[in-house]
């Protein structure tokens, strides 16, 4: 099945300037977002303390239910709207107290049913995290991201580029530069920067192009998915978590389509220009991307719209991801390896013009 014909031509490759400006402005506007608000709006799976879910029979305001918290003992709980309106469901969430989750569940249960007599409560879910606990998810999650984009670039680097012994040596590099950053008791999150920075200062060194332009694309996708979600306040979880691992093997599965035909017509096309043969490959491969992306689509905004309150956010992170991912496989993995090609030739002409002024002298 193709959506689009085979002999489409849409320039790509020329609009890549463009799609630079617009990635890097998604980038640094959600990185401002993440520092401006001191990182993701950790839900209670990191940041620790308790939720509690509860169901009224008859509409309440968030305000209401502060105020019977207030007389439980529970200060500074932030109540909000869980699922439809009509539903009347609420997400209570709170430091942690010195109660237990099942005390302090029956005692606000208890204390609603004194005031409001009419209005049946339902407790659905206590859930209860300490914070020693919800730090080390917080950093278990950034090492699952990293890891898996450190494992992308040594695949890649073997699957295209036939360098599996270089991609190896990357990744031992990087675990050595984690261990040796470590030793400075760094944060986590500053850690997995650093060790960001150094995977893609290796990956230009030893010309890792296709591992490089795959890594790139993948860091863009995540900042903009996270940048949107704290853009929007939206709570950053383990269901999320689970949904950036998810949406990084989608845009890598992408990615790699799109690179496949580049090197199959790298060697069929090889008097061609390196930006025409690169912009044949995207419009090639166009109709399957798309179908791809929109089947899936359906498949997630159906769990958006149908699924509930509980995977909502994940759905929502998800629908980004795919919108995003799809664009950063045409518009960003791609047109950088004609950035790294070119940026290689004029290496290689600066040094050729070296050695030539060597040997006339």
């Amino acid at each position: 099945m193709e959506l689009i014909k085979p002999n489409v031509n849409i320039d790509f490759v020329g609009k890549r300037k463009i799609a630079f400006i617009v990635s890097l402005t998604l980038v640094i506007i959600s990185i401002a977002s993440l520092v401006m608000k001191g990182g993701p709006n950790y839900g209670i799976d990191f940041a620790g303390g308790m939720l509690i879910q509860i169901k009224f029979s008859q509409s309440i305001t968030p305000g209401d239910i502060k105020e019977i918290l207030s007389t439980v003992g529970v200060e500074n709980a932030s109540v909000q709207q869980f699922g439809d309106v009509e539903e009347n469901e609420y997400l209570i969430r709170a430091e942690k107290t010195s109660e237990t989750s099942e005390r302090l569940a029956d005692k606000l249960k208890g204390k609603l049913d004194t005031t409001y007599p009419d209005n049946k409560v339902e407790v659905r879910r206590v859930e209860m995290v300490g914070p020693k606990v919800g730090k080390d998810l917080r950093e278990k999650a950034l090492q699952a991201l990293f890891a898996a984009i450190l494992l992308i670039a040594v695949y890649i680097s073997g699957r295209f580029e036939s360098k599996w012994i270089t991609g190896i040596i990357v990744a031992l590099v990087l675990l050595i530069a984690i261990y040796f950053f470590s030793m400075f008791h760094m944060h986590i999150p500053t850690l997995i920067v650093l060790a960001l920075l150094v995977t893609l200062g290796l990956c230009v060194y030893l010309e890792l192009r296709y591992a490089l332009g795959a890594i790139v694309a993948l860091i863009h996708d995540v900042i903009i998915t996270m940048g949107i979600f704290s853009l929007l306040d939206k709570e950053f979880t383990l269901p999320i978590v689970a949904a950036l691992l998810t949406i990084i093997g989608y845009s890598l599965n992408d990615t790699i389509i799109v690179y496949d035909r580049i090197r199959e017509n790298l060697r069929k096309y090889h008097k061609e220009a390196y930006d025409t043969i690169i912009n044949k490959s995207i419009n090639q491969t166009l109709s399957r991307t798309i179908l791809t992306s929109v089947t899936t689509l359906m498949v997630v905004v159906s769990l958006f719209i149908f699924g509930g309150g509980i995977i909502h956010d994940f759905a929502f992170a998800m629908i980004i991801g795919i919108v995003v991912g799809t664009y950063s496989s045409i518009y960003v993995a791609s047109p950088i390896l004609i950035l790294l090609r070119k940026g290689t030739a004029a290496k290689g002409a600066i040094s050729s013009k070296g050695r030539s002024k060597f040997v006339l002298r």
